[in-house]
């Protein structure tokens, strides 16, 4: 079973969601260098500052009222607080490829000193991000990668090699060995379900995958009724298929509330990527035998840490620099500024009882 334990520690956190905007007042923003790029900066780091207090942390999720992104933005919050900072909340409630583009220029003109941003796209926010950092402000993405030019550094919930050789593995355990699959992911210009399921591709075309036959991509496009829609349609177009590889916590809740009510409970395997506390009822009920997550309230944490080490001059992004994120620990920046959250842990009626968020 893959474990995180550093990412376990903080499982309760994960229950605070936001319930609005918090508003941030407007002050003068400090001469700190601006980042030149791919997680390097032009100014030299000082691991020996402190950490700045009052700084202004801006969250921009790839869509308002979604149960991961809120749990992500609930711990980018708690992060905050401990660091007596400002947060702000602001978000599209759609995760269209430009819907991200007018809030980024906002906060702009607010002055914020950190973005987090879950990018919808990797190009279409890149021209905004580059006036953020050229106007002195960090730029943090977390769980859905900009382009490496237009952001200082990058929090991974796992190596994308790690998360989609897990969903090929699940994807191989839960069909038996054999037959169709399909995945139901988010949408098609979504950064982190596309490597994800190029890595799982790749899996797929090894040995013991080889009676494993990936039949579609389907998008549901992070909105759950457009992703149920899509499993119905999935089942009735491929009517042998064996399971549904959900890289979405829309996706993976969508497809197990249709098979659970459907004639294909028990015949058709749904696994992926989901939310212990929206997948519970799917797992005892016996419609998912497993799945897989990292502690999404941990990714919100670690990038504001990172953001407010940043801000502060204590790290520019280099490989190889070094800070601490609270309650998480130490973190090392590896190359192109990414910094790795932790393997992602297996949920099964085993264990999900254990984990609340």
């Amino acid at each position: 079973m893959l474990r995180s334990p550093r990412t376990l520690l903080s499982v309760t956190s994960a229950a605070l969601l936001v319930a609005g905007l918090t508003a941030c007042s407007g002050t003068t923003k400090d001469s700190a260098s601006t980042s030149s790029g791919g997680g390097q900066s032009a100014a030299a780091a000082d691991p020996n500052a402190a950490v700045k207090e009052g700084l202004k942390i801006a969250f921009l999720p790839k869509q308002l009222n979604n149960p991961y992104s809120d749990v992500e933005t609930g711990g980018g919050k708690v992060a905050v607080e401990e660091l007596k900072g400002e947060y702000k909340l602001v978000g599209p409630n759609d995760a269209s490829a430009s819907s991200q583009v007018s809030y980024i220029n906002t906060l702009i003109q607010q002055q914020q000193d950190v973005i987090v941003v879950a990018a919808n796209d990797p190009n279409a926010v890149c021209p905004s991000l580059n006036q953020a950092r050229a106007a002195k402000i960090k730029v943090i993405t977390f769980d859905s990668d900009a382009s490496k030019d237009c952001r200082d550094a990058f929090i991974n919930q796992a190596t994308t090699q790690g998360i989609g050789e897990s969903l090929a593995k699940m994807a191989l355990e839960q069909a038996g060995g054999e037959g169709e699959i399909a995945v139901l992911s988010a949408t098609p210009n979504a950064t982190n379900q596309n490597s994800w399921i190029k890595v799982m591709q790749e899996e797929l075309k090894k040995p013991e995958y080889a009676k494993l036959k990936l039949v579609k991509v389907a998008y549901g496009n992070d909105d759950d009724q457009k992703s149920f829609q899509e499993a119905q349609g999935l089942l009735q177009s491929y009517p042998n298929l064996k399971a549904i590889v959900a890289p979405t916590t829309v996706g993976i809740a969508a497809a197990a509330r249709y098979i659970s009510s459907s004639s294909y409970k028990g015949k058709v395997a749904v696994t992926g990527l989901g939310l212990p506390n929206q997948m519970r009822e799917y797992v005892k009920n016996d419609t998912v035998k497993k799945f897989a997550l990292w502690n999404p309230a941990d990714i919100g944490y670690l990038a504001a840490f990172a953001g407010a080490n940043m801000a502060s001059g204590k790290i520019t992004g280099a490989e190889g620099e070094k800070f601490t994120a609270g309650k998480l620990g130490e973190y090392t920046i590896g190359a192109d500024g990414e910094i790795v959250l932790g393997p992602p842990t297996e949920f099964t009626k085993e264990n999900i009882d254990q984990f609340n968020f």
